[in-house]
Parts: structure tokens; C-alpha cells; sequence
């Protein structure tokens, strides 16, 4: 699949309290450094790539995670597929955007 799919990875590692989004952030980085499309959300961080570039990112994530002192990590993903055209995160939010009043 070379066409362009919506991903979203929520990674909750087992550490410290007070060292959770320390260790989230690095993640995130990982994402902000891969230079695909992203928007982080409060729960997840949305991505935008082929199938294999995204996964890459899923697969680099965790080992930073792992590498900042996380034992365990629970990994959800959430994936939008078309078979034959690309998908895009401002299909889905775009129209929201312009309204957003945080």
C-alpha cells in the first residue's frame, strides 16, 4: 500500500507518575522528527503516511520509550484504510479547525 492512511498511536508507559509525559514526549518527538503530517490530541497523536513509514514510527516510538526508562508499554493503534485513495487527516477535521476556540 503506497497511498496515504490516517494513524493514531496512544502510548501509556509504566513508569513514574510524575515521569509519564516525559517519557510521551519523547515519543512524540520521534513522530515530529519523522516529517510526516501529525496533530497531537489529548489522548493520541493522529499521523498521516503510507502504511510502512507509519509503522516505522510505531516501532521507533516505543524503543524511545523504552530507552527513557519505561518497563512496559501499552500501545493502541487505530488505522483508517481506503483500498485504492489516500486518506487525510482535514477529510475528517478540517471543518473544526477554524472553530477550534482553545
Amino acid at each position: 500500500m503506497q497511498h496515504k492512511i490516517n494513524l493514531a498511536l496512544q502510548i501509556l508507559p509504566q513508569v513514574a507518575t510524575d515521569q509519564v509525559y516525559a517519557v510521551v514526549d519523547e515519543a512524540i518527538a520521534v513522530i515530529k522528527n519523522s516529517g510526516v503530517k501529525y496533530r497531537v490530541c489529548p489522548f493520541e497523536t493522529v499521523m498521516e503516511g503510507t502504511y510502512d513509514e507509519l509503522m516505522d514510527i510505531v516501532r521507533k516510538a516505543q524503543e524511545v520509550c523504552f530507552k527513557a526508562g519505561a518497563g512496559q508499554l501499552l500501545v493502541y493503534i487505530k488505522m483508517q484504510i481506503k483500498a485504492n485513495e489516500d486518506v487525510s487527516i482535514e477529510d475528517k477535521t478540517g471543518k473544526y479547525d477554524a472553530e477550534a476556540s482553545l
